[in-house]
């Protein structure tokens, strides 16, 4: 009885008491966590805010790929950085975030995609990644059900991989938990008032001070940045996934078809597959409910690529969202507002940019510069690119 009447207490002075915070990081997926931990490592106090549980919005519906294949060099320089820091977490974090390095192999079944592979590659290796261009039989090396009909290339890097997210937020969590960080989980931003410092208040009532705030709430960040007067181009949209029962071990690398009626899976180190394909037309939204139409329209597609799936078992479904900008590349930068960051748009990409973004990030909301070079990725770009391999 004493506990709860503390644990009230607590929480009743929270609401009528003013808690003050260097930063406040709205949004504990992996790119608010990553750059938690890494603002953390410096030194600041932190809020870190979610308005349902951690990972709840993309991270922990993704299907965890890890690849450094990209068509721009900020992009790909950022994954460099990602996935080095992916292979060190084990050792940061005391336990296994089920990393494994089976590759991406990318299939091209028109000349068209053919170039474009060839002009990427050629960016790729000239930022040091491990990547070759297959012939047809080659990739059947690597993946020896792979059906080749129709297939011209394979873009391949071997180093390339998968992460289970649950394990990796897992991490963060505990890491910022043992630095005495502050969460408010279950508890969305309801205000943002700027005088000076921030001011936020939460659903619960309680309200907090920060002196900075960063808004990285995946497909809510667009509806966070309105309470303060910014429209940013951001456009979530439904993405579905599957999961297959356990198999034996006969698929190393991601499989990424790019024609329109393609798909992309990759089998987990625990056996299982787990794959997606982008929807054309795109449904947008923020929404989670799943299709029958999907669910019928993957197997096909997962059968078409490797015959022997046909007997698989397909064990569950559900949906997320990836948050799209105009060009495909994220929003990582200070918004118009002093003070007030962005980190947004990962356009299907979060969990695996996420601790390079959130390393180079936490460096520019700590001490106001760059330790890299992120105009790829700013807010006040003209959006005209197009990155090539979504």
């Amino acid at each position: 009885m004493l506990k709860n009447s503390l644990h009230n207490l607590f929480f009743t002075l929270r609401k009528v008491i003013m808690l003050t915070f260097d930063v406040a990081i709205v949004g504990a997926g992996i790119i608010g966590l990553s750059t938690a931990y890494h603002l953390s490592a410096a030194g600041l106090k932190l809020a870190i805010i979610e308005k349902d549980y951690l990972g709840s919005g993309s991270t922990l519906r993704c299907i965890g790929g890890i690849r450094q294949q990209f068509s721009t060099p900020t992009s790909i320089r950022v994954m460099k950085d990602s996935l080095t820091l992916f292979q060190q977490m084990e050792e940061e974090f005391g336990f296994p975030v089920e990393f494994h390095q089976g590759g991406y192999l990318l299939l091209a079944h028109t000349p068209q995609m053919v170039e474009v592979f060839q002009n990427n590659i050629k960016i790729q290796q000239a930022e040091g990644v491990n990547v070759t261009l297959l012939s047809p039989k080659e990739a059947q090396e690597i993946v020896p059900d792979l059906n080749t009909e129709g297939l011209l290339a394979a873009a391949y890097c071997p180093d390339d991989g998968q992460a289970y997210p649950f394990a990796v937020l897992k991490g963060y969590h505990q890491k910022l938990q043992e630095k005495k960080q502050t969460f408010f989980l279950h508890n969305p931003v309801k205000k943002i008032k700027i005088n000076g410092n921030f001011r936020l208040t939460l659903g619960d009532g309680t309200t907090l001070e920060a002196k900075k705030v960063l808004l990285s709430a995946g497909p809510w960040t667009g509806e966070l940045a309105k309470l303060v007067g910014l429209d940013l181009p951001l456009y979530p949209e439904r993405h579905e996934a599957i999961v297959t029962e356990r198999l034996p071990k006969f698929i190393e690398p991601m499989l990424v078809d790019y024609r329109p009626d393609g798909c992309y899976f990759h089998q987990l180190i625990s056996g299982h597959i787990i794959g997606c394909y982008t929807p054309i037309p795109n449904v947008p939204g923020i929404r989670i409910d799943s299709s029958l139409g999907f669910l019928q329209e993957m197997g096909q597609r997962m059968v078409r690529l490797v015959p022997p799936l046909e007997k698989a078992t397909i064990l569950r479904q559900w949906a997320g969202c990836y948050t799209m900008t105009p060009d495909g590349s994220p929003i990582v930068d200070e918004s118009p507002i002093k003070n007030l960051y962005i980190a947004a748009g990962m356009s299907g990409h979060g969990f695996m940019f996420g601790p390079g973004i959130g390393k180079h990030l936490a460096h520019f909301i700590a001490e106001e510069k760059w330790d890299v070079d992120f105009k790829e990725f700013a807010i006040n770009r003209s959006f005209k690119g197009k990155e090539s391999l979504k």
